[in-house]
């Protein structure tokens, strides 16, 4: 059953993966639309990131309520809820409204899958973990780039992951029962690596398991401020590269709009092969060294996408800042 239950959470962060891309992917068919700033696709992306925020900050309390599954099954059918919104939205501010609730669920489930993760399985689990993430968000600008080029609007492409994750939201219901049995079934397990790893989360857990810890004492945690600092320099590069990469393809690179919401996925599929790479390579690899290979290979993409000229320059770059955004 175990293997049954790290599927799920797979397919759990896919689901979480697909939506994310798609407003990067769309905007340069929206903006004109809505007669509103290009720079406004900013705002929208602002307003999820707050709402991301808070639930992510409540995660732990939900988590103990209601269990990580319980918790994984009710933010993404609020993400679902949000996709079909957006994709009826006739105006700039429907968007805005709707992303409210798309930024809670996504917050919720990402900490909640992550925390699960890192107590219950071996850190290569967590590389691929994102790499499942980085198969969702790959898809996502590709299937906005088919209902584009189809004359179906960026509205069907919404509806059509709105679809996808309704149908995901009916499995995580469905295998409730296997995040409930969790802790009785773990005498049974035959991986021994695993029954170790399961046992020292424990261990750890059952010190500061009786309450959940305020903002206050996590930021009392050894290291918790720089590794805060740390991620949130890293997601202010991976939101800009892909929010705004078809916007820059389609108004610096001259690329039209339906072609450039597909070539956007280029930067997920550099994130996707680099965190499946990575899960091999922290078997040989340290953290440190993990994360200044992740620190060199962005700097060469950064370098490349600079470069004047050619598209491929910008195409290979957006590739190499997704390879080095893997660690």
């Amino acid at each position: 059953m175990i293997h049954l239950l790290l599927a799920v959470i797979y397919v759990s962060f896919i689901s979480l993966g697909l939506p994310d891309s798609l407003l990067g992917a769309a905007w340069p068919s929206i903006y004109q639309g809505f007669g509103v700033p290009v720079s406004y696709s900013g705002v929208i992306f602002c307003i999820i990131s707050v709402g991301t925020v808070l639930s992510s900050l409540q995660s732990d309390r939900m988590t103990r309520r209601f269990g990580a599954g319980g918790v994984t099954a009710i933010s993404v059918a609020m993400t679902a809820a949000a996709l079909f919104g957006f994709s009826v939205s006739s105006s700039f501010w429907a968007m805005c409204l709707w992303a409210i609730p798309y930024g809670l669920g996504a917050g919720s489930v990402d900490a909640a899958l992550n925390n699960y993760v890192a107590l219950h399985f071996a850190s290569r689990h967590m590389s691929w973990l994102h790499c499942m993430w980085g198969v969702g968000a790959t898809a996502g600008p590709y299937i906005m780039g088919i209902a584009l080029s189809m004359g179906q609007g960026w509205n069907m492409g919404y509806r059509y992951i709105g679809i996808i994750q309704v149908v995901l939201t009916a499995v995580l219901v469905f295998s409730l029962p296997l995040w409930k049995g969790r802790k009785s079934t773990t005498e049974n397990l035959q991986n021994a690596e695993m029954e170790q790893l399961l046992e020292n989360a424990s261990e750890k857990a059952d010190t500061t398991a009786e309450k959940a810890l305020s903002l206050r004492e996590i930021l009392k945690i050894a290291g918790a401020k720089e590794v805060m600092l740390c991620f949130f320099c890293y997601c202010a590069l991976e939101t800009t590269a892909g929010l705004w990469a078809s916007s820059y393809l389609t108004l610096v690179r001259q690329v039209p709009a339906q072609t450039a919401a597909s070539f956007a996925s280029l930067f997920y599929i550099g994130i996707t092969v680099g965190r499946g790479v990575c899960g091999f390579l922290t078997l040989k690899l340290s953290d440190d060294q993990m994360i200044r290979l992740g620190f060199a290979v962005l700097g060469v993409g950064i370098a490349a996408l600079l470069l004047p000229g050619a598209q491929v320059f910008a195409l290979a770059g957006l590739v190499l800042v997704g390879l080095g955004c893997a660690p």
